[in-house]
This record gives structure tokens, C-alpha cells and sequence, in this order.
């Protein structure tokens, strides 16, 4: 098992600190580790994510599942922060998303462009924002540039900033695909590299290795993969996202692998709300189990 980071050693203005302090140790279990609820869906892949449960349509129900579900924070776009949060402002901490767009478009080129500021972020009452970063895309240097104006903001207003590090394009696609270890690796550290203060990742998939750089053609288990992937945002904290809908075994082992590695918590969306409530609720609890595990002093 990998030592948890401490905020103390992550390099954080007095702003920050107190922000993720307040997430960590004030909101879920209070033990330094966190689940989050993310709700951008709706913009990233349509309404048609409603479809399995479609009382998750209601923005209010899922701030609502945040709260009763324990949650460390709740991810979602300006619109409906603006009009659905204030009901439980200061009851579960909000992590404005800046940024994000419809997947009518192909990933070939993709850039996801800003819709709010951190200022809004703090009118808004919030605790960190959250900012897609697309490595990898050829549109790099235009979403660089974009991120480089968030992350200064960040730090000028003491906002935590999570990134949210997305391989894309077609060059990732040829080379393992998007949440290939190689790709999942290669974007933890380059938020790392670029000042995240929390970088959310995909659970990196060792067997995808057509056509990736020579290391990554070995063979590696999924711990030895997420542990890596762990290591490689240094002193940036991880999250580690659900994904795609999948078998409760399948997303319990992830969980757990995930903070075996070292991850201070998980971020898991549809893998909640595409379910009815009771079940959402004890799904919640089984992620709220493991994180128990795994305190961070």
C-alpha cells in the first residue's frame, strides 16, 4: 500500500489548503479521503445518459443524493449551479466545472472551451474548480493556453484546482487508445507538470498496448498500472474516475486498487446516479467502506 498524500506536502497557498482541508475533513467521512459526485453529463454526452434512471435528469435530485449519500463535493456546469445549488449551498461543497462540450462533434481535434471563471467559482460559494484538459489533442496549444489563464486565477484567488487530465486525438487512439496505461500515465503527469492541485484520471488499462512506446509493452497487472499512475502526479493529489457503467465488482475492485495505490479518493458519476435511489445509496456505501480503509493523518 502506498502512503496517502498530506496537504501539508503538496505545496498549497493558505487559500487552498483551507478549501481542500474543508472537502477533506469536513464533508464524507471526515478522514482526509473523498468521493465525488460528478454532473456534467448532460453537456459531455446528452441527455442521453438519463435514460437508465430518468429522475437523474433533475439536477435537484442529484444535488440531493450528494448530500444523503455522504459526498465530499458535487461536480457541475454553471447553469445549473447558478439555479439548483443555492438549496444546499454549504451543505456539500461545489466544485464548478470552467469548461466542457457535446460529444456531437469527433474527439480528432478536441478542445473543451471555457463557460465560467473561478471568479464565478467564488461567488458562487464553491471549493475548487474543476478544468478538462485534453493531452494529447492536436488543439493542445490553444487548451494549454486556455488552462495556463485558469490555473493563474486559481492561485491568485486561493481556488483548488482539479484537473480533469482526458487523453485525446488520434495520435492517443493510435497508440493504445485514451485510457491505455501509456495514456492515462503520460496525463497525470503532465497536470502534474502543469500545477494541478488534484488531477482526475481514468483507471489505466495495462492490456492496451498496440503501438505504445517500448516500456509500455510490457506486461503489467492493474495495480502495478494505477500505482505508476499514482506515482506520476508526484505531489498532486488523484482522483480516480468510474468511467463507463459497469459491473459492481468490477468498479469495487478499482475502488480498491485505486486507493491501494495511494489515491486520496474516487469520482464516480454514472456508476451512482444511472440507478435507482435506494440502489445509488447502497453502491454509495460500499465505495464509503473501502475509503474508510484508508485515512490520511
Amino acid at each position: 500500500m502506498t502512503a496517502r498524500l498530506r496537504l501539508s506536502q503538496c505545496g498549497l497557498s493558505a487559500g487552498k489548503k483551507a478549501r481542500l482541508h474543508r472537502i477533506l475533513y469536513q464533508h464524507g467521512l471526515g478522514n482526509g479521503t473523498a468521493l465525488f459526485l460528478p454532473y456534467d453529463q448532460g453537456l459531455e454526452h446528452g441527455p442521453r445518459d438519463f435514460f437508465a434512471d430518468p429522475i437523474a435528469a433533475d439536477p435537484k435530485y442529484i444535488v440531493r443524493l450528494a448530500l444523503e449519500g455522504g459526498f465530499n463535493g458535487i461536480a457541475i456546469q454553471i447553469g445549473l449551479a447558478e439555479k439548483f445549488y443555492w438549496d444546499y449551498a454549504g451543505e456539500v461543497p461545489l466544485i464548478l466545472k470552467l469548461n466542457g462540450k457535446t460529444d456531437i462533434p469527433a474527439d480528432t481535434r478536441a478542445l473543451s472551451p471555457l463557460h465560467a471563471s473561478v471568479e464565478d467559482a467564488v461567488r458562487l460559494g464553491a471549493d475548487a474548480v474543476g478544468y478538462t484538459l485534453y493531452v494529447g489533442s492536436p488543439a493542445q496549444d490553444a487548451d494549454f493556453a486556455q488552462y495556463r489563464v485558469v490555473r493563474q486565477d486559481a492561485q491568485r484567488l486561493g481556488m483548488p484546482l482539479i484537473v480533469w487530465a482526458y487523453p485525446r486525438g488520434e495520435a492517443i487512439e493510435h497508440k493504445g487508445g485514451k485510457d491505455s496505461f501509456y495514456a492515462v500515465h503520460y496525463a497525470a503527469r503532465t497536470a502534474s507538470e502543469l500545477g494541478a492541485d488534484v488531477v482526475k484520471v481514468n483507471f489505466p488499462h495495462p492490456e492496451k498496448h498496440t503501438d505504445v512506446p517500448a516500456p509500455y509493452e510490457a506486461d503489467y497487472s492493474s495495480q502495478q498500472a494505477i500505482d505508476a499512475v499514482v506515482r506520476a502526479a508526484n505531489r498532486t493529489l488523484v482522483l480516480v474516475s468510474g468511467g463507463s457503467r459497469a459491473g459492481d465488482d468490477v468498479m469495487i475492485e478499482k475502488a480498491q486498487e485505486s486507493m491501494s495505490a495511494g489515491a486520496t479518493g474516487l469520482i464516480f458519476g454514472r456508476n451512482v446516479w444511472q440507478r435507482d435511489h435506494d440502489e445509488s445509496l447502497r453502491f454509495v456505501d460500499r465505495l464509503r467502506e473501502i475509503l474508510a480503509k484508508y485515512p490520511t493523518p
